[in-house]
Parts: structure tokens; sequence; C-alpha cells
């Protein structure tokens, strides 16, 4: 009986004192972090495809390069891909690798030899001219660029990019003689020297965008403080009318070149000022103006490449005693070219650009007195009822060829050929008109 009153105690006191160390119960504790993904932890599914990669770098003249491939994580390229292709000039000798007989045809034209590079002193070779001379004071060693130097004149650029205007080291000299002129055996003139902005100083040059391929008017070509904005190549070469060609080279057949056939093209560069006036200058039409004159018809309608070959300049054509242009005034002007109501002209075979096209535009030589210049106007147009082409202040007013031009270059004032100016007027009345 004691002892299971001593066993009760016991378990009493026991019980108390595991009461007494547990306390009362304190509040919930944080909740813990969120276990992995997936229900029994297995890993989530993968996220979404990451942007688009930064666009690829600029393209020469600041177009913006193709858009950059998909980044998963991370820009374009992150990985070491290989960076997009994008469009560079890669100069025309790549394109004669592929395109020789054409490459050849071309260079035998005028538009590679805008500019010239000088190369180890040594006069650069043309076509069809050599230059016999260099301004006084020069070497070949002092001259770094030679700009025409085909046909008809050459001017010269000193080695900080200035054209030459006086003697080395000297300025102010207006009668220094630094435009080399070729043999004109139409206007009657043998070669040598005339002035152009003599004496200027550091006379820049600024005609790139006109001479070169691949041009930007920003900065200066090799550094050079004369030399008016950066080119890709000298001279109008392929790429400035068919554009970037490294797209091409990689797959010719996937990136085709094509070209704009509109005149537009051409009257970038062969024009002068606004298109709506032709400019005048000593008695002529500037040169270089043919977009200008167009204008003033309804020529100006019609692609320059109806009738000209732009890989055929009509100077190498002639040379060759071929025919200068594609098609003939004929293929348009059928009932005008049926009847020419003068019998000396047509015993003669004279050609229709005789009197529709004289020369009236200078760019080297020409001769005022006997209404003959060294290029031909693509004015075309008669006016049978005018005898003057200029106004007394020498500016073309009309956009028709007076009788002066269109006739008097052959019955020239003076001459045997003299025709007054009522003998014109009356043989030009109804001259392609069918008699009843």
């Amino acid at each position: 009986m004691k002892s299971k009153l001593l066993i009760l105690i016991v378990l009493l006191l026991a019980a108390v004192l595991s009461v007494g160390c547990a306390g009362a119960q304190g509040p919930a504790g944080p909740a813990g972090p969120i276990g992995p993904a997936g229900e029994k932890g297995d890993p989530g599914p993968a996220g979404p495809a990451g942007p688009a990669g930064p666009a690829g770098p600029a393209g020469e003249k600041g177009e913006p390069g193709p858009a950059g491939p998909a980044g998963a994580t991370g820009p374009a390229g992150s990985s070491g891909d290989t960076a997009p292709a994008f469009r560079t000039y890669v100069g025309d000798q790549a394109c004669a690798a592929c395109h020789k007989d054409l490459y050849d045809k071309y260079m035998m034209s005028g538009h590679p030899w805008k500019l010239t590079k000088v190369v180890d002193g040594k006069s650069p070779q043309f076509p069809f001219t050599a230059i016999e001379a260099l301004p006084q004071g020069y070497t070949w060693d002092d001259i770094l660029y030679v700009i025409g130097g085909y046909n008809w004149k050459a001017r010269f650029v000193n080695k900080e990019g200035y054209i030459i205007t006086d003697e080395p080291g000297k300025t102010g000299n207006g009668e220094y003689l630094n435009q080399w002129n070729f043999t004109n055996d139409i206007v009657g003139k043998q070669a040598g020297w005339v002035k152009y902005n003599s004496g200027k100083e550091k006379l820049p040059y600024n005609c790139g965008s006109c001479h070169t391929t691949g041009y930007s008017p920003q900065g200066n070509q090799d550094g050079l403080p004369g030399l008016v904005g950066t080119w890709k190549q000298e001279g109008i070469r392929c790429e400035e009318c068919h554009g970037f060609g490294s797209l091409h080279v990689q797959d010719p057949q996937g990136a085709p070149m094509d070209v704009e056939r509109d005149a537009e093209l051409c009257g970038k560069c062969h024009r002068r000022d606004n298109v709506e006036n032709v400019n005048t200058k000593g008695g002529f039409i500037e040169h270089h103006e043919q977009y200008e004159e167009m204008y003033q018809s309804k020529h100006i309608t019609i692609n320059c490449v109806i009738c000209h070959d732009p890989h055929s300049g009509v100077v190498q054509l002639r040379q060759a005693e071929l025919q200068a242009t594609r098609t003939t005034c004929a293929n348009c002007h059928t009932k005008q070219t049926q009847v020419q109501n003068n019998e000396k002209h047509i015993a003669m075979n004279l050609a229709c650009v005789e009197c529709h096209m004289p020369r009236i535009v200078k760019t080297a030589w020409g001769d005022v007195e006997k209404f003959t210049g060294d290029i031909r106007t693509h004015l075309m147009a008669i006016d049978p009822k005018s005898t003057v082409t200029f106004d007394a202040d020498g500016n073309l007013v009309n956009s028709q060829i007076g009788l002066d031009w269109a006739c008097k270059h052959c019955h020239v004032p003076g001459s045997g050929m003299e025709k007054s100016d009522e003998d014109l007027l009356k043989g030009a009345a109804g001259y392609h008109t069918p008699k009843p």
C-alpha cells in the first residue's frame, strides 16, 4: 500500500515539473522561403526567347545594317556568332573579275577619268589623249590628282589637295596658265594653256560629288585641307550608278546589281544649278548641263539610256567610227526625216544633229564668231522664226535654238557660205513640211 502511494507521488511530481518547463505556446513564426519550381522539386518550364539583338553596324553612307539575329538571353553575337553582312564598296576591279568585256569598254569612256590619282610621279595614261606639259614650276612629283584629262582639258591638284592656280609657293598672278586644253580640230584650236581661277589662293577641290564614287561631303580625303569631302574611288566607277557591290560579289544571283534608269540619276551630275535655268558664260552654254537642256523640251520624258549606252561614251564610239547613239532621230521623228526641203542638205547627207544639236556648249575651246563650241547641245528644238538664241547679255532667253546657232556654224559670217538672216528665215520656213 505504501509502495503504491509512493509511485503515485513520484508520477505527480514529474507531471508538474514537465508543465513548468514547457511554458505557454508563442506566436507562429514567419513563412519559410518558396521551394524550387514543381510540385515534386522538378525544374520549371523554359522561359520565352529573348528580344531581337541590336541592329548591325551602319553602312558606308550611314544606312542602317540589317537586324541582328534573335538573342536567347543576351544581345546578338554575345556567344561569338559571325556578324551579319552589310553593304560596302568593293571597287570596279572586283566587277572586272566577272564582267571583263563590259569593264574594258567602260574604261574607254570618260566617266572613270573625271579624277585620276598620280602614282609614282608618272603621268596617268588616258585612252585618247596625253598631257604634254605641266603648269610652270611643277613636276609630276608635285601633282596629286589630274582633274579631267579625257578629250577636252586637264587641271591639276597639288599635294595639299588644292587646285593649282599659281607657281609653287606663290599666289596672286591672275595671268598664270594652269589649264591644259587638248587640240580641237572642229573649233580650229591647237593644244595649249589657258587660265582657270588664276592667282587665287588655296582654291579647294570641291568637285567630288560628280567626279568620284562613294562621295561624302564630310571630312577631307586623306586628311588634306584642300580636298573637300571623302570618297571611295576616284572617277565615276561602277558602284556610283549601280550601288554597293559587296552583297552582289558574295551572291551574284541572289543580290543583283539593279540600276535606276530614270534620267534623274544622270541629272544628279549632268546639271549645274536649278533645272529650270540653263547656265551660260562667255556666249556659250556651260558644260555638263545636258539635263537642264533636256528639261526645256518634251525630251525630258525620255530616259537618257534610250539614246546612250552608259558604258560607252560618245567620244570612244566616234573614235571607233561607230554610231554615237543607240537610236537615231528617225526612230521617233519619222515624218520629219522623210521631208527636208533643201536639196543641198540632202545631197550632203546632212545629219539631224548638225542643225538640231549644234555645238553651243563650251568646256575647253570655243569660237563665238564662228558659232562653234566643243560640245553639242541637248536643246534640239529649233525656232524657225527667230534668228537669235542668246539675248544681248549672253543669257539663254528661250527653250528653242535660234537660226544663228542652228545655221551659222556652217554658214559662217564672212565666209563663202554666209547667209543673211532673211535667207535663213526663208529656208527654215516649212523645212519639214510636205509640199502640196
